[in-house]
């Protein structure tokens, strides 16, 4: 392709885009799609083709195979999951960090990329309203950053013995906690970072599905008395099922008394700490060493982009640096590499779409949004708990409220059916997407709001439609 080649079907994308957008705001599209396993598949041929194929075939497709087979997120009828905003400014972004084609190997690789995100990072972490004493990086997602922080944790207690014999320089089995209620990747990352499921501990719970830090506390006292090192908590603000909240303040109590590395999940909810009202829900959070917040969640970055914040560079940095001759530059002593802050070589110029995205919107713009998005679920929640036979089964102190409909003689395993069956129906109508999860042994749905273009019209819409396929399909 040649550029003007370029120039002319780039318009059209855009276009295209623009097209799309406008009809999923519309609600012109099923919210979840309908196809069937392996359907895109049989669609598309099983080979590459061999001689070059007109970009007007390619368009046939997207518009005939691909978009019909998508799950349209930005639907302001979306409340499954989370909110996986990608703002039209942010995807500008994106585009142009696609059509520059930067790869940060190291400062002098594109000085752009890496002054660009130290700026980006440091106006996110003055919005949260965080000390000068944290430093941050964008890396893919919050999966990778809680492997960077355990892997931070296992160095810090082994006296870096990756150098040297690995896990096998420890002589006591490390251990990390986490509560019932944390991210699956929390599990995921012990693994991979060596710890071993049988060292993953889970620390019980209060009524608000948060972390109990006396709980803490007695397992950590007990793995010691049984020869364990206790290594690493992670600690949530806004957990994926209810948007729970651990008292970071004490919790970082018992893991500055046992020596522990605290990583503070924030990866959703981090988005509402730009509002002064919200920050108490993490007040303690300047005790921890590391801290996730997804901006390509309810702030409005295209995915993928994951600001980790650590106290300690020098420590990320010797933990996770390089150095190959053939990235050495004389300008190394005096800037930022990249490299060195996480698990990748290359990186993305992912800081543009977030760079765009606050100066299109503005703070007070991306405050008024997500200001919006929790008096949804306020309104919601009272609608909720005012119905007969409907429960709110968690706290709602963010965007998600959880909810059963619990109809009178149903045993457990019944009301579980019946959970299933009515936002099975709602989500094969495409009238709107939600997501089920279980919560203390049971199914409930989850309500989550965030995305841009939802406003109370379509809360409204929601809230009978969930009323209309429970109780009638009862």
């Amino acid at each position: 392709m040649n550029v003007e080649d370029f120039r002319r079907i780039g318009h059209e994308l855009i276009d295209w885009i623009a097209d799309y957008r406008e009809k999923a705001y519309g609600g012109e599209f099923p919210v979840m799609t309908r196809v069937a396993p392996g359907a895109v598949k049989a669609e598309l041929p099983a080979a590459p083709p061999d001689a070059p194929e007109p970009f007007d075939a390619v368009m046939r497709d997207l518009n005939n195979v691909i978009v019909p087979a998508c799950t349209h997120f930005q639907d302001p009828r979306f409340f499954g999951y989370f909110p996986a905003n990608s703002s039209l400014s942010a995807v500008l972004g994106d585009y142009v960090s696609t059509g520059l084609a930067q790869l940060g190997l190291n400062w002098q690789a594109s000085p752009a990329l890496t002054e660009l995100e130290e700026v980006t990072v440091d106006w996110l972490r003055q919005m949260l309203d965080l000390s000068a004493a944290w430093s941050g990086v964008i890396q893919d997602t919050a999966s990778t950053t809680t492997l960077v922080a355990l892997l931070c944790a296992r160095e810090r207690a082994t006296n870096y013995g990756a150098a040297r014999g690995g896990l096998q320089e420890s002589e006591q089995p490390l251990v990390v906690y986490a509560s019932s209620q944390s991210h699956s990747s929390v599990d995921k990352a012990a693994l991979l970072a060596g710890f071993g499921r049988n060292n993953l501990r889970v620390v019980p719970v209060n009524d608000c599905y948060a972390m109990r830090a006396d709980a803490l506390d007695e397992a950590i006292r007990a793995d010691r008395a049984r020869g364990l090192k206790p290594c690493a908590v992670v600690a949530t603000t806004g957990s994926t099922a209810t948007t729970a909240l651990d008292p970071l303040a004490d919790i970082a109590k018992v893991a500055k008394a046992h020596g522990l590395w605290m990583h503070v999940d924030a990866a959703m909810a981090g988005s509402a700490m730009i509002l002064p009202e919200c920050r108490q829900m993490w007040d303690g959070v300047e005790q921890a060493d590391s801290l996730v917040i997804n901006p390509h969640k309810w702030l409005g970055a295209s995915f993928d982009a994951s600001v980790y914040f650590v106290r300690d560079p020098e420590h990320l940095v010797r933990v996770m640096s390089t150095n190959p001759s053939y990235l050495r530059t004389a300008a190394d002593s005096r800037v930022k590499n990249f490299r060195d802050w996480g698990i990748p070589l290359g990186r993305r110029f992912r800081a543009l779409k977030l760079w765009f995205l606050i100066r299109e919107q503005g703070v007070s713009g991306l405050q008024a949004r997500i200001r919006r998005d929790i008096g949804h679920a306020q309104w919601f929640a009272t609608q909720v708990d005012a119905a007969p036979a409907w429960k709110r089964v968690a706290p709602a102190p963010l965007q998600t409220v959880c909810v059963r409909h619990e109809l009178p003689g149903l045993s457990d395993d019944a009301l579980d059916t019946h959970t299933l069956a009515w936002v099975r129906r709602i989500n094969e109508s495409g009238q709107a997407y939600l997501t089920p999860a279980m919560l203390d042994g049971r199914w409930m749905v989850r309500v989550s709001f965030g995305v841009e273009t939802t406003e109370h019209e379509h809360v409204v819409q929601l809230w009978k439609l969930m009323q209309d396929q429970a109780e009638g399909g009862a």
